[in-house]
C-alpha cells in the first residue's frame, strides 16, 4: 500500500488557510460599513448599497478572464493580482471618502471584487497538490480560515472605524494594509506554475445552453442557487442600515454581521454528509424553509436579539439552500457540459446578486419613513421569490428523474 506523501499540500493549505482568515477579513469589514458609507456619500438614500454592489459587480465580471489567467500562469499570480486589486481598491475607496466622492467610492468597491473573484479560487488551489484523500481535508481547512475571518474583520473594524475624523475611513485604510500583508503570505505557496489540462480525447459536444434550461434538475439548480444567493445577500446588504437606523450602534452591526458569517460557512463541514444521506432535495427545501424562518424572525421585531437570530438563520439558510443547489447542479450534467453549465449559473446568480444588493438599498431607504418600514420591506420582498424557488422543487420532485 502506498502512502501519499501530502507534506507540500499541507503547506500550501497553511498558507491558504492564513491569506484566508487575513485578507478574507475585508469582505464582512466593507459589508458593514459600504452602505454606510453609501449612505453618507450619495445624494440618492436608494443608491445607499451600490458600493456594495459593485463590489458582487466586479467579481462577476472578473472570473471570466481571471481563471483563464491562473491556467496559464498559475493560481499564486491570480492571487497576488487579487490581493493587489484589494489594496488599490481599499485606496481609491478611502480616496473617495475623503474627498466626499460616491463615484470614487464605487470604482474603489469595483476593484474590491476583484480581489473577491480570486479569493473564491483559494479552496480549489487547496486541492491542486493534495492526494485524492487529503482533498476533502484541505478544502474543509481553508473554509476554516473563513470562519478565522468571519471573527477578525467585524472585530478589527471595530477598533478602526472610527480612529479618522472621517467616517469608515479607518476601515479602508485597515484594509489596504490586510492586502499588502496578506500578499507576502503567497511568496511560501508551492504550486504549479499553471493548472494541469486533461489530454484532448477525442470531442464530444454537449447540450446547447437552452436545452440545459430545459433540463428540470439544471433549471431548478439554477432557481435555487440564484433565490438562497440573492435572498442572503438582499438582507445581509441592509442590516448594517437598519442597526443604525434602529439606534443601535456600528459597534453591533460587526457583531452581527459577523455571527452571520459564522453560520454561513461553519456548517459546510457537514452539509455534504447531510446530502449524501437525506437527498438534495430535501437539504434545498431545509435551506428555503430557514430562510423563510429568517424573515419571520425579522418582522417580528427590531430588537438586537431579533437581528442575531434573523441573521444567523440567514446564514444557515443560505449554506443548506447554496450548497445544496451547487451540489444539484454538479449532478445533472455530463463532463463535456460542465463549462457551459457553471458559466451560465454563475452569471445568473451573481447577476441576480448584484441586481439584489442594489435593491436592498432602495427596499431599506426609499420604500418607507423610517427604518423599521423599510426593513419590514426588504424582508417582505423574500417572499416572492421562496415561493418561486419552494415551487420549482415540488415540481421537480414530480417530474420523472432522467439520466444524465
Amino acid at each position: 500500500m502506498i502512502i501519499a506523501d501530502d507534506t507540500r499540500a499541507k503547506r500550501n493549505v497553511a498558507v491558504l488557510v492564513l491569506a484566508q482568515a487575513i485578507l478574507g477579513a475585508q469582505l464582512p469589514m466593507i459589508f458593514v460599513v459600504g452602505g454606510l458609507a453609501g449612505g453618507q456619500l450619495a445624494t440618492n438614500p436608494c443608491l445607499a448599497t451600490l458600493p456594495i454592489s459593485f463590489i458582487v459587480f466586479g467579481s462577476m465580471t472578473t472570473a471570466p478572464w481571471i481563471s483563464p489567467l491562473m491556467q496559464r500562469n498559475g493560481r499564486r499570480f491570480g492571487f497576488f493580482i487579487g490581493a493587489f486589486a484589494g489594496a488599490v481598491g481599499a485606496a481609491v475607496s478611502a480616496y473617495g471618502l475623503y474627498t466626499g466622492s460616491f463615484l470614487v467610492l464605487l470604482a474603489g468597491s469595483y476593484l474590491t471584487g476583484i480581489y473577491m473573484s480570486a479569493q473564491g479560487f483559494y479552496r480549489f488551489a487547496a486541492t491542486d497538490t493534495a492526494s485524492e484523500a487529503f482533498r476533502p481535508k484541505a478544502i474543509s481547512y481553508v473554509m476554516a480560515g473563513g470562519l478565522l475571518s468571519a471573527v477578525i474583520g467585524p472585530q478589527l473594524n471595530k477598533l478602526v472605524q472610527d480612529v479618522y475624523v472621517v467616517p469608515f475611513l479607518g476601515t479602508y485604510m485597515a484594509i489596504i494594509v490586510l492586502n499588502l500583508v496578506g500578499m507576502l503570505l503567497f511568496l511560501w505557496l508551492d504550486l504549479p506554475k499553471g493548472t494541469r489540462r486533461e489530454p484532448e480525447t477525442t470531442t464530444v459536444v454537449g447540450r446547447s445552453r437552452l436545452e440545459l434550461l430545459r433540463d428540470p434538475r439544471v433549471l431548478v439548480a439554477i432557481i435555487c442557487a440564484m433565490v438562497s444567493y440573492s435572498l442572503m445577500n438582499l438582507v445581509m446588504t441592509s442590516t448594517p442600515l437598519a442597526v443604525v437606523g434602529c439606534g443601535f450602534t456600528t459597534d453591533n452591526a460587526n457583531d452581527i454581521v459577523s455571527a452571520h458569517v459564522l453560520a454561513m460557512f461553519a456548517p459546510s463541514f457537514f452539509t455534504g454528509h447531510l446530502i449524501a444521506r437525506f437527498g438534495v432535495e430535501r437539504i434545498v427545501s431545509l435551506g428555503l424553509i430557514i430562510l423563510a424562518f429568517a424573515g419571520v424572525v425579522a418582522l417580528s421585531g427590531v430588537a438586537l436579539t431579533n437581528f442575531y437570530i434573523a441573521l444567523i438563520l440567514l446564514g444557515l439558510g443560505w449554506n443548506f439552500g447554496f450548497i445544496g443547489a451547487t451540489t444539484m447542479l454538479a449532478g445533472a450534467h455530463r463532463p463535456e457540459e460542465r463549462g457551459a453549465v457553471q458559466g451560465m449559473n454563475d452569471m445568473i446568480v451573481f447577476g441576480m446578486v448584484t441586481v439584489a444588493s442594489l435593491a436592498s438599498g432602495g427596499l431599506m431607504n426609499c420604500s418607507g419613513g423610517t427604518a423599521v418600514e423599510g426593513w419590514n420591506a426588504v424582508n417582505l420582498a423574500m417572499v416572492p421569490f421562496l415561493v418561486l424557488a419552494g415551487g420549482s422543487l415540488i415540481w421537480l420532485v414530480r417530474q420523472p428523474r432522467m439520466a444524465v
